[in-house]
Formats: structure tokens, sequence, C-alpha cells
């Protein structure tokens, strides 16, 4: 599967993005979806995860109530409604995918199989 994020950008501290990922191929329902970011110095780190049905999500503490995570399998579609947005939040935001094979745990990087390109979020003060 390939997989295509957009909706960065440049927005200021309390404000709001809504991240895309567009994936190819027929197959996407079958796949658990997640999101990471990478800043800059950083290690990448885990932000959200959703199951293949979109009835369960994962977030990391740091993101919890301020981020939401969802999908539309009808689209090959996996969002992050991105609110309440803080300087740390900036980072590069990675759409990633876990086929059903995959082992390991939803919260790290090397749960998942398959990497889009990354899209920037950069929130200033």
């Amino acid at each position: 599967v390939q997989l295509q994020a957009s909706g960065g950008g440049l927005v200021q501290a309390g404000g709001s993005l809504r991240l895309s990922c567009s994936a190819s191929g027929r197959t996407f329902s079958s796949y658990v979806m997640g999101w990471f970011r990478q800043a800059p110095g950083k290690e990448r780190e885990f932000v959200a995860a959703i199951s293949r049905s979109g009835g369960t999500t994962y977030y990391a503490d740091s993101v919890e109530g301020r981020f939401t995570i969802s999908r539309d399998n009808t689209k090959n579609t996996v969002y992050l409604q991105l609110n309440s947005l803080k300087p740390e939040d900036t980072a590069v935001y990675y759409c990633a995918a876990r086929s059903l094979s995959r082992s390991g745990s939803y919260y790290r990087a090397s749960g998942y199989d398959y990497w889009g390109q990354g899209t920037l979020v950069t929130v200033s003060s």
C-alpha cells in the first residue's frame, strides 16, 4: 500500500489543523492505521492509532483530549484532527499502516509495515 499524507502547515498556538492520509489499493480496511511524529533532533514517536473498523482508537498521553484520529474506509483515508496546538507539537507527522500479519505494539514504529512521506506541522508561540 502507498500512503500520501497532507494537511500540514504553519499555525499559531491554540489553533487547529486536520491531517489526511490517503492510501492506494483496495484493502485499506484491512490495515490498522497510525500517526507518528518526529521533531528535529528527536526520535519518531507515537501519536495515535485506529483499528480496522475505526471502532477503537489509541492516543499518546501528550495528545489525548486534543487530537482525534478517524478513518473513512470508503475513501481509503485516515485523518488526524489537531486541536489546541502547542509549540511542542511542531514536527513532521507520518501516517503508517499495519498489516494483519504484523506483530508488535501499536505504539511502536516497528509495529507498522508502510509509511507515508510525512507532512510538516509548525506551531508558533
